[in-house]
């Protein structure tokens, strides 16, 4: 061949008698030729069987545009901690490459520098099935230091999808009395991909964090289409979809609001509106408690291992309005009266999501409740567990009656007094 072709270079593979377009990469596999395709997939190609690479097109070193702060536009704190709208192309590993530079930010995101001046920060860089309490109480105290200074108009966090609703919930717990917008953001497909949802959450985060909304949001798209996205409360929302850009849904409640992409917002809940006021972070958790799931069957004396593992409480997921086994071999009765006694904390949860728990309607669950079960109403899984461990890292919370107290205490909009039919 008369040129050479090197990894980010359009190219045609014939292989045998077809022929395969895209961007070659980055090979680290003996005998392997990666190519990625325009729909975005990669596809390993044996070496023994191409007869010819063409070069079509050279790559081009990305331009990086640079920017300036315009100094009269408002300030907006974004803090960038990974996820997929965190990271672009690289179009010669066909990999993704964090985004925590400006100016390749700008590059990737022009839309929000034109609506306010960016500040970027990058305390880690994880996804965040990797994350941890550590992390939601790093990302609180970065964030309430931006709240506090009155050059700052609001605060985007970007962050991955899989566990953003755990720390949309331990925000909104973790900084109490907002002045400001925070709003957490995501993206399902990466930016490089026609589908991608960044751009469009992105510019709806922008308008949130400069609105009159002072609460912990999550801000991504509302429907399939590039229509609007909602704003929703941090404590009741939940990804219900592996791949879908509109994944996040709110539970047992309306979202905030919705934003489009032209600034426009309409208003669907009350909400805390911004003041002027300093905010106390309180950027605590303990982490020896323990979410787990009832499912039929199962057996009680799993509660023991978290006892003798000196755990402190537990949020148990209960089935339909609170039932768990009450009845023969796997009666939990029993089991969950011993280790309530022994000092630990229980709290039931609905595993339906939807709709709340009622101790009151089936005489199991009378008795249940009579062990010292706590039940959550229509508190989510992940909000609950997040609250328990903020709670009980609280020493004056600790007793059994101050932590129940506190647990059925509606701090940060995490039980909705009156649902609906129309919430599902």
């Amino acid at each position: 061949m008369k040129q050479n072709p090197e990894p980010g270079d359009k190219v045609e593979i014939q292989i045998k008698d077809k022929f395969e377009t895209g961007i070659l990469l980055e090979t680290h596999e003996p005998g392997i030729q990666l190519l990625k395709l325009s729909n975005g997939y990669n596809i390993g190609l044996k070496k023994e069987d191409i007869k010819q690479i063409k070069l079509i097109e050279k790559s081009k070193e990305e331009e990086i545009k640079e920017f300036k702060k315009s100094g009269d536009k408002p300030i907006i704190d974004f803090i960038i901690t990974g996820g997929t709208i965190s990271s672009k192309l690289d179009p010669k590993t066909g990999g993704v490459k964090d985004l925590t530079n400006p100016k390749e930010l700008f590059s990737t995101y022009p839309e929000i520098f034109n609506l306010a001046d960016i500040r970027v920060t990058s305390p880690f860089m994880k996804w965040s099935e990797n994350m941890d309490s550590t992390d939601w109480i790093k990302i609180a105290k970065i964030t309430a230091k931006s709240l506090n200074d009155p050059n700052v108009k609001g605060v985007i966090i970007s962050h991955g999808t899989d566990s953003l609703h755990y720390t949309a919930a331990a925000l909104s717990f973790m900084l109490p009395n907002l002045n400001k917008p925070v709003i957490l953001t995501y993206s399902q497909r990466s930016s490089d991909r026609g589908s991608s949802d960044s751009r469009m959450n992105l510019i709806c985060s922008a308008h949130a964090a400069l609105s009159n909304i002072a609460e912990v949001m999550l801000v991504g798209h509302g429907t399939q289409n590039d229509d609007y996205c909602y704003a929703l409360k941090g404590t009741k929302v939940r990804k219900l979809h592996t791949s879908r850009r509109d994944a996040f849904k709110p539970i047992n409640t309306k979202p905030i609001a919705k934003i489009f992409p032209n600034g426009k917002i309409e208003t669907l809940l009350d909400f805390n509106k911004r003041n002027k006021n300093k905010i106390k972070q309180d950027a605590v958790f303990d982490n020896r408690i323990a979410l787990i799931k009832f499912y039929p069957g199962q057996d009680p004396n799993i509660l023991d291992f978290y006892r003798k593992k000196d755990y402190r409480g537990l949020i148990i997921e209960f089935m339909g309005i609170g039932q768990v086994a009450n009845k023969g071999k796997n009666n939990w009765i029993p089991k969950l009266k011993e280790i309530i006694k022994s000092g630990m904390f229980v709290y039931a949860v609905p595993q339906t999501l939807y709709g709340r728990l009622d101790p009151y309607v089936y005489e199991s669950a009378r008795r249940i409740q009579e062990t010292g079960v706590v039940y959550l109403k229509d508190m989510l899984p992940e909000t609950a567990y997040i609250k328990l461990g903020w709670i009980l890292a609280h020493k004056s919370w600790r007793g059994s009656i101050a932590t129940k107290a506190k647990m059925l205490q509606n701090i940060a909009g995490e039980f909705n007094p009156r649902l609906d039919s129309d919430f599902l």
